[in-house]
């Protein structure tokens, strides 16, 4: 398989908006999957001299907003005020710093992936928050087409804040389009671990922390994909204990029906177990992972929006994971973990 990295650069940009916004998006991609039904972003909160003051990224639904994680530290590092420090209440943080920023912010640059949200739902309006603070300038990546959040950039814009948009825009949209396409229909993505040779088989291949990664992954997925020979073989629970999270949904892909029902994954409560020669049960889901090999990544690839691949630096086994001619754009690798992580897209 070939691999190419995803080219962000664009000449027209200033290297310093390039550098800051890298780092608000990679941030973002340790969380990608994670985040359901939210979208994955970064923010990256720069000082009147160019420097890093903070990077943060939304973390998991319910939990703060990029810019207001990524304010939150900035103002502890500003301040020294630990108050909030230990604070994961949105509406709390908010406060927090609208009543005691000082104007430690008006000299203040902001870069985040996603156009910051104008919507006060369940948490407020990081819009209004950035406007409150009175923060200088505000780069963003994605313009958010959710009509519910939308127009974050006019609220800036009416209270004097500049805006520049379209900050490495297109590896910004990448990282957002998980969110764009569970919103119209589903997000569909293929997960697989292999080790230095290539091969899959052979027991668990990569780190603790890359399985708890998958676990809190399955935790908000709300249907996983596996084939009727790795269930009958590998005889898996497919849970997210390591998380202590919830079982999704399983749709098992096999012609025949018989399997043996005292397979750890038939016997966790509150899921449906489904078996089926098709795919057609996805068009009743919204995010959906797909967990197997070569076997599966050939049966499923027509319909595959995003690849998730776990690379352990060791040797083993004997089943390869094999496919000619395909190639991918790389959107993120990460390193951190034992193992390598690489988010792609396959090129058209």
């Amino acid at each position: 398989m070939l691999l190419k990295q995803k080219h962000t650069l664009n000449g027209s940009q200033d290297i310093n908006n390039t550098f800051f916004m890298n780092l608000a998006l990679r941030e973002a991609w340790k969380y990608q999957g994670l985040t359901y039904p939210n979208p994955a972003v970064g923010c990256c909160v720069v000082g009147e001299n160019n420097e890093v003051l903070s990077v943060g990224a939304h973390k998991r639904a319910g939990l703060p907003h990029a810019e207001v994680e990524a304010l939150k530290l900035a103002y502890i590092k500003l301040t020294g005020d630990n108050t909030i420090v230990d604070s994961t209440a949105s509406k709390e943080i908010h406060t927090y710093l609208i009543n005691n920023h000082k104007n430690i912010f008006k000299n203040i640059s902001i870069y985040t992936t996603l156009e910051p949200c104008a919507h006060v739902g369940k948490t407020p309006s990081c819009a209004d928050l950035l406007s409150s603070l009175g923060v200088k300038k505000v780069y963003v990546g994605s313009r958010d087409k959710n009509p519910q959040a939308a127009c974050g950039n006019d609220t800036l814009l009416a209270c004097g804040i500049e805006v520049q948009s379209d900050v490495l825009g297109d590896a910004c949209d990448d990282l957002l389009q998980p969110f764009n396409m569970w919103q119209e229909n589903n997000f569909i993505f293929f997960k697989w671990a292999q080790r230095l040779n290539g091969t899959t088989d052979g027991g668990s291949i990569s780190s603790i922390e890359s399985r708890k990664n998958v676990h809190a992954m399955r935790d908000v997925c709300d249907l996983l994909v596996i084939g009727g020979n790795t269930v009958r073989i590998d005889r898996p629970t497919l849970d997210a204990r390591l998380v202590d999270g919830k079982a999704p949904d399983i749709l098992i892909l096999s012609r025949s029906k018989t399997f043996d029902k005292t397979i750890p994954l038939f016997e966790i409560p509150h899921r449906k177990v489904m078996i089926s020669d098709n795919f057609a049960l996805l068009k009743k889901y919204k995010n959906i992972m797909i967990e197997g090999t070569s076997s599966m990544y050939c049966l499923a690839q027509d319909f595959i929006d995003y690849y998730l691949c776990y690379i352990a630096p060791k040797f083993g086994g004997k089943e390869i994971f094999e496919k000619d001619d395909d190639a991918f754009t790389i959107l993120n690798i990460q390193k951190e973990t034992q193992d390598i992580i690489m988010w792609m897209k396959k090129e058209i």
